[in-house]
């Protein structure tokens, strides 16, 4: 039987209510699909301990943990000091996720930028990825982010990415990544493909938002990370490349942003 090409679902959130009672056999599925490795991410800081549990159950699980921009006025501001010690965790791989939303929650936008830079002073001490969450925000995301790096560079992923095109060009301009969901894969998101076929393959990643976002075939049931692959294989032609292929270069990619866990396997 020939060998699945390996992939890595680079966002998902295992801790979730969605994944209480199965998320063992969750985790197989990934693994029995080709998922090599899976990143799943807190959003509440007081979560945390749940999350690196996770990570530290299963070998091939890395965790990063932040303040989502949803709770940022309802949770405790994240501090520096705070998010860099957690970093000293072997599986704790990025700072995040952070960053804007003002779909439903404008009226909080002074605080989440507060947030979103605090995340970003950690994510320059520590070197580890910065994981961006943003919608309904480009110009404010856009600002924030080109100021900050002036001040000091970062490394950064615009996770899940459904911006606009101008949102999408600083970000690479900056040097930073945009990550595939199952939304590149929906029917009717043209254009959002048409931005990531624009953009260089080397800084491309892929990923299921699981427990939400699931693409084609499995729209309207809950996401999860072996469904990783599907995106990956009706995305691959945007960069002319077949699925393998394409699996293989977001290894790569996965590798050079994500160091500490790529370092870690090279060492086992």
């Amino acid at each position: 039987m020939p060998q699945l090409p390996q992939i890595t679902d680079s966002h998902c959130h295992l801790d979730f209510p969605k994944f209480q009672t199965d998320r063992e056999d969750v985790i197989a599925r990934a693994f029995r699909a080709g998922v090599t490795r899976i990143v799943t991410i807190c959003t509440k800081l007081r979560t945390e301990p749940q999350v690196r549990g996770i990570a530290e159950t299963y070998g091939s699980v890395y965790y990063a943990a932040g303040t989502h921009p949803m709770h940022a006025a309802d949770e405790p501001l994240a501090g520096v000091a705070e998010l860099t010690e957690l970093a000293t965790h072997p599986k704790f791989i990025g700072i995040g996720e952070t960053g804007l939303d003002y779909h439903y929650t404008t009226e909080s936008k002074e605080i989440q930028q507060e947030s979103l830079r605090i995340h970003i002073e950690a994510a320059r001490r520590t070197e580890l990825p910065l994981i961006i969450h943003a919608r309904d925000a480009d110009s404010d995301m856009a600002r924030i982010l080109s100021q900050e790096h002036r001040t000091g560079a970062f490394p950064c992923v615009m996770h899940c990415f459904s911006s606009g095109r101008e949102l999408a060009e600083t970000a690479l301009a900056l040097g930073f990544y945009l990550s595939m969901s199952g939304i590149a894969a929906f029917p009717k998101s043209t254009e959002l493909r048409e931005i990531f076929a624009a953009a260089p393959v080397e800084r491309i990643l892929v990923e299921t938002d699981a427990p939400y976002l699931a693409p084609p075939p499995h729209r309207g049931r809950r996401n999860e990370p072996a469904f990783v692959s599907d995106t990956a294989r009706a995305c691959a032609g945007l960069f002319g490349l077949d699925y393998p292929d394409f699996a293989a270069q977001t290894e790569a990619n996965f590798d050079r942003l994500f160091t500490k866990a790529a370092f870690r396997e090279a060492s086992d």
